[in-house]
């Protein structure tokens, strides 16, 4: 057993409970200390407070959180680094690390980081929405600059194995008439086909508009995916041929089109947590739709209906039966790792709503096939 990993982990209240180990080095030391600054805090939530002479103190005399913040960053790997930075927030509620502007600035952006912020941002003192907005935006920064590009190749226009390009893209790359057109280069002895001419898809061009309604839950669980969203809502937002209608709901719905564009705005003006009402959020965007063979609706929730489960079912068929793509989404975030209800997501699936979970840039692969 390694005595030395689990007292770190543990922390110093388990002590008595453990081998006793080889001595801390002074690497050692500065780990404990500022696990044991952030960690301490469910012990003190628990009744226990510090020990005398104890590592990790809570004592802001001995390691505020900005010093924390500074020494965090450089003792621990940046997956970790990140993930405990989004848990000081989230958890621990070490929103001091708000307050001052340059620590603020200094904060790695992260989703994570975003999402524990979005969480919380409802219950932080209004002094710190500067801070706030400053990591927000430069996570939304972040996210954007890796999803641009990939919205923009998948909406560039769809592939048409019909036609040849003479413009070498590599998305683009027809593999299969690649090797019918380099046959004749194929070596027997070495096995290899030496490839001279490459054949590359056209994309045909989209001419009609197409209408997009994002509809996002606000629960408290789904606050990546609204992170996500704000961000995907902007980026389409941007697009020729796409007229997006952003909302949000709980047991409302709040119609954030004119913000689109602003997925800093939309994430400062987010109320995540509360109920959840799925029915007349679908029912709203019925009102919505102008042309139904040209409308994609992207639900974005838990399926944890609190409002009627007949009326959601009800609404969802009307849809579709009017010629709406829908497409529910468990998790809209790099993960995918879905956590939804099975039960109303698969009312939904037989009433022709396609249900999953999926990467942000899958989404926009899924958009731009269906509205090639």
């Amino acid at each position: 057993m390694n005595v030395r990993r689990w007292r770190l982990a543990l922390g110093r209240y388990a002590d008595g409970a453990l081998p006793r180990a080889q001595a801390f080095g002074a690497r050692d030391l500065d780990l404990d200390t500022a696990l044991g600054y952030l960690f301490d805090r469910e012990y003190a939530e628990r009744g226990l407070r510090p020990e005398p002479g104890g590592g990790g103190s809570l004592d802001p005399s001995q390691l505020t959180a900005i010093n924390w913040l500074a020494r965090t960053r450089e003792l621990f790997p940046k997956s970790a680094f990140e993930r405990m930075q989004a848990k000081a927030v989230e958890r621990y509620g070490l929103t001091e690390l708000l307050a001052d502007p340059a620590t603020a600035d200094s904060l790695e952006p992260s989703p994570e980081l975003g999402a524990a912020l979005l969480t919380v941002r409802g219950s932080i003192d209004a002094k710190l929405e500067a801070g706030l907005r400053t990591v927000i935006a430069k996570v939304v920064e972040q996210i954007a600059a890796r999803l641009k590009t990939r919205f923009a190749q998948a909406f560039s226009g769809r592939r048409n194995r019909f036609r040849r390009s003479f413009r070498p893209r590599a998305q683009d790359l027809d593999w299969r008439a690649t090797i019918r057109a380099n046959l004749a280069n194929y070596d027997a002895e070495t096995g290899r086909l030496v490839v001279d001419r490459l054949r590359f898809n056209a994309r045909a061009r989209r001419s009609l508009e197409w209408d997009v309604l994002l509809c996002v839950d606000q629960s408290a669980s789904m606050a990546e995916s609204v992170l996500y969203s704000a961000v995907c809502a902007s980026i389409l937002a941007a697009l020729p041929g796409v007229n997006v209608r952003l909302l949000a709901f709980d047991t409302a719905v709040v119609d954030l089109t004119e913000q689109a564009s602003d997925p800093v705005g939309v994430l400062m003006g987010a109320q995540l947590g509360g109920g959840t009402d799925i029915c007349r959020a679908l029912r709203y965007c019925e009102r919505l739709v102008r042309t139904p063979a040209r409308t994609v609706l992207v639900l974005i929730s838990d399926f944890e209906e609190g409002g009627s489960v007949a009326g959601l079912v009800a609404a969802a068929g009307r849809l579709k039966a009017a010629g709406v793509t829908l497409l529910g989404l468990g998790a809209l975030d790099e993960s995918a790792a879905a956590v939804f209800d099975p039960h109303v997501a698969r009312l939904l699936a037989d009433r022709g709503m396609e249900i999953g979970a999926m990467t942000p840039d899958r989404l926009a692969d899924w958009l731009a096939e269906v509205m090639g």
